[in-house]
């Protein structure tokens, strides 16, 4: 079997990043609704950390953003006239649609899509399913976009499937890797695809969460795995424990995190934990579990921080080995950073943190881990690739001066009606697809 290698595909941030407090269950988000976001400080963030990881020697490749404002979204729900006009009229009388057709949230791409590795597949291909994000009225615009641009990047048919979104609904809520992982022993073996979900949908007996909403459901865990061809040796299905979802954990990423035979997760996490540890022990004999005692870390301080909402990666020149890439605030929290820090001295594979600065990213309620979309390549896939899109030296600089030239440092609510804005984001993305060599990617783009 050819290695495959891990490549972390990085959303970049869009040029209309704004705090509107969209995401019911997101305590980050909802909390820090209506304050001044600076879109051009948030892109940066994201390409520093981006050029940090390659300089480490991470493969590292970018997910370009989505049109905001989507007028046509706005068309479809009854607004007419000049684009300048549509605008306007959204912001005098449905400020809260405006407000979801600018948000930038496609800039977390552990919620793009379900990725599948070759190895695990019946077609021996790389599987992709976009996340249909039905939960969220501003993500849910997301999809078809999601799936066109998934489609440019990873174009070849001789190595990768392409799946649509699964059907629109409740009970097929889909919000992609955030809730989905790979384990196995290395990058030479086949192992396991582990499904998080929050809630059966159509079996009201067992547990759901009571304030806040499962966004993952059993259903639609299982309807990727049938389409990704799937076995039952290589998909496991893992219930989010419903206490931590009303306790603002909206997605598995946030209270847990997987790489290679390393699973890191928190005391509270799932419904039931032992049946899951002996489940992956039977088929993974390799596996480490580190598990987060309570009373070392609660469920408050794991949200506050995004611990487990960390990027967990293996070291480029000692695979054994495994480093955190977190978020500044771990080490501003005196028990997070306690632990982490006792954490590194016990016999385990994480050997090192890395901290990072991503605060307009976690102002608005995503981690490292949410800025990224994990992808399995062997070497022959890879290079079926546009090259573009990894990053080396040539595109950050690129990329820096691009989001230098066309991003604003502050962005209000109220910024949001002027229909100047969208003409920057639109003149921005047109020669971004140059950078990138993309081609016409976007509606607004005649050829």
């Amino acid at each position: 079997m050819s290695p495959e290698h891990e490549y972390n595909f990085d959303g970049l941030v869009g040029p209309s990043h704004n705090f509107a407090g969209l995401s019911l269950g997101n305590v980050a988000s909802t909390g820090n609704v209506a304050r001044t976001s600076n879109p051009k400080e948030a892109a940066l963030q994201g390409l520093k950390k981006m050029r940090g990881l390659s300089k480490m020697g991470y493969r590292q490749a970018v997910l370009p953003p989505h049109e905001r404002p989507h007028i046509p979204t706005l068309k479809k729900l009854g607004f007419s006239g000049t684009d300048a006009q549509i605008i306007e009229a959204a912001a005098r009388t449905a400020p809260h649609l405006l407000a979801a057709v600018s948000s930038a949230s496609a800039m977390w791409a552990a919620n793009a899509a379900t990725i599948s590795s070759a190895a695990h597949t019946a077609d021996g291909k790389t599987h992709f399913t976009p996340a249909n994000l039905a939960s969220m009225f501003h993500r849910a615009i997301e999809p078809e976009m999601t799936g066109n641009i998934l489609k440019r990047i990873f174009a070849c048919p001789d190595h990768f499937t392409h799946h649509n979104p699964l059907p629109t609904g409740l009970q097929f809520g889909d919000e992609g890797a955030a809730n989905h992982t790979r384990l196995r022993a290395n990058s030479s073996s086949p192992g396991l695809e582990v499904f998080v979900y929050g809630m059966a949908a159509f079996d009201k007996q067992k547990p759901r969460p009571a304030k806040y909403p499962a966004r993952q459901t059993l259903e639609a865990s299982q309807a990727i795995a049938r389409l990704h061809g799937l076995s039952h040796q290589n998909a496991i299905f893992l219930q989010q424990n419903p206490n931590i979802i009303d306790a603002g954990v909206f997605h598995n990423d946030v209270i847990s995190v997987g790489n290679e035979n390393c699973f890191f997760f928190h005391q509270d996490a799932f419904q039931d934990s032992a049946k899951f540890q002996k489940d992956v022990r039977t088929r993974l004999p390799e596996i480490r579990f580190i598990e987060v005692p309570r009373d070392a870390v609660t469920v408050k301080d794991a949200v506050s921080t995004y611990l487990f909402n960390t990027q967990l990666l293996s070291d480029p020149d000692n695979p054994q080995h495994m480093r955190l890439i977190a978020p500044m605030e771990c080490k501003e929290n005196s028990r997070v950073h306690a632990y982490l820090e006792n954490l590194l001295e016990q016999n385990t594979p994480i050997k090192d943190v890395s901290y990072i600065d991503v605060r307009e990213s976690m102002r608005n309620g995503g981690g490292p881990a949410c800025l990224r979309l994990r992808v399995l390549l062997n070497a022959a896939a890879k290079s079926s690739i546009n090259p573009r899109v990894f990053l080396d030296d040539s595109l950050f600089h690129d990329l820096c001066y691009w989001v230098e030239k066309h991003y604003r440092e502050e962005l209000s609510p109220e910024d949001l009606a002027d229909p100047n804005l969208l003409t920057e984001c639109r003149t921005a993305l047109d020669e971004l697809t140059q950078i990138m060599e993309l081609g016409s990617l976007y509606e607004f783009q005649s050829g």
